[in-house]
């Protein structure tokens, strides 16, 4: 028995060979925020064989309070979070393959994923639905389970979307409160956070060890301050014209459309833009020609963030930027297009 998952294998659903199952799964991480910490470092802990964590941000001091993996160092760096994650995965279990990408989760990048690497589960930690809704096609699409999880305030969800086995989240829009609050503007305690990292991990284990009859089957929802909690069955709102999953499914989320999208980022005066073409940028001369413009920039290997009153622009490698200050696209739009041509 191996001594590093010896208490794990003790647990008779999981035993030892489903701890070889664990190691030779490939797990995908949708976001590396509070959600995405929680899931990575038990991912990690308990032996997954290849962990790919796909987030398009960086460390801010917010983060710290309930973002579990990083640090006071990795804010000040404004390291990108799938950068700083990996760093600290690394240190925890040097046996894992951690593949950090810095990027957007949009459908092309998903898809190259799903085509490439045939990963055997998706892990939703994002905050938006835009998001949750294109992972939903690309695991329909290509038949590859995904563990949702929300939570606000004192507030979580999950549930586990298994293709040809449950309906998907389309199916679910009118059962899932979706509501406007964000962790920017209600806040949002710990607890929450890991009690639905709690929620997803537990049907994490079930699928990677393929005990498919353990699962849950219900869509769970909580409030820790106010001592509530819900589950409600799936099964029965299964719709046949579902785009998704239906009987002719036509994964409308995967569109061109939604490939070149510009979006404000949920609950926060910021924008992200993607340009219609992505290059690659050489940060450091990036960074100089800012400062020749008179402007304060600071780059590191990944990012460069100029300030600009009281806006600011992050601009990544790839092209892809951040405009803060503003939650007009057509305002972000203009700041991009002014420095960046």
């Amino acid at each position: 028995m191996n001594e590093r998952y010896s208490r794990q294998q003790l647990f008779a659903p999981i035993g030892v060979e489903g701890q070889k199952k664990i190691r030779g799964k490939h797990v995908v991480l949708v976001g590396a925020g509070a959600l995405g910490t929680g899931n990575a470092e038990a991912l990690v802990r308990a032996g997954i064989g290849k962990l790919t964590i796909i987030d398009r941000d960086y460390v801010e001091w917010s983060n710290l309070q309930r973002q579990q993996l990083y640090s006071e160092a990795d804010a000040k760096e404004r390291l990108p979070k799938a950068i700083a994650a990996k760093r600290r995965l690394e240190q925890i279990n040097s046996e894992v393959e951690i593949e950090a990408i810095v990027g957007d989760a949009g459908p092309e990048e998903l898809e190259t994923i799903a085509l490439k690497q045939r990963p055997d589960l998706w892990i939703d930690a994002t905050d938006n639905f835009d998001t949750r809704l294109v992972i939903n096609d690309v695991a329909y699409k290509y038949n590859i389970p995904w563990i949702y999880g929300a939570c606000v305030g004192s507030y979580g969800l999950s549930c586990a979307f298994i293709p040809n086995r449950t309906p998907c989240l389309y199916c679910l829009l009118e059962t899932v409160p979706q509501g406007g609050l964000t962790c920017d503007t209600a806040g949002i305690i710990s607890p929450a956070v890991q009690m639905v990292v709690s929620y997803q991990m537990a049907e994490v284990l079930k699928i990677l060890v393929e005990d498919w009859s353990a699962l849950r089957g219900k869509l769970v929802s909580f409030d820790l301050w106010t001592n509530e909690y819900a589950a409600i069955r799936i099964d029965g709102v299964k719709k046949d014209s579902c785009p998704t999953c239906g009987r002719y499914p036509s994964y409308p989320f995967l569109s061109y459309e939604q490939r070149t999208k510009t979006a404000v980022l949920c609950g926060r005066d910021s924008v992200q833009i993607r340009p219609p073409a992505l290059r690659q940028y050489d940060l450091n001369e990036l960074a100089e020609l800012f400062r020749r413009q008179g402007l304060q920039a600071e780059a590191n290997p990944y990012l460069v963030s100029v300030s600009l009153g009281d806006k600011r622009l992050v601009v990544f490698r790839d092209g892809r930027a951040l405009v803060h200050g503003t939650k007009d696209v057509q305002e972000a739009k203009a700041i991009y297009y002014r420095y960046l041509g």
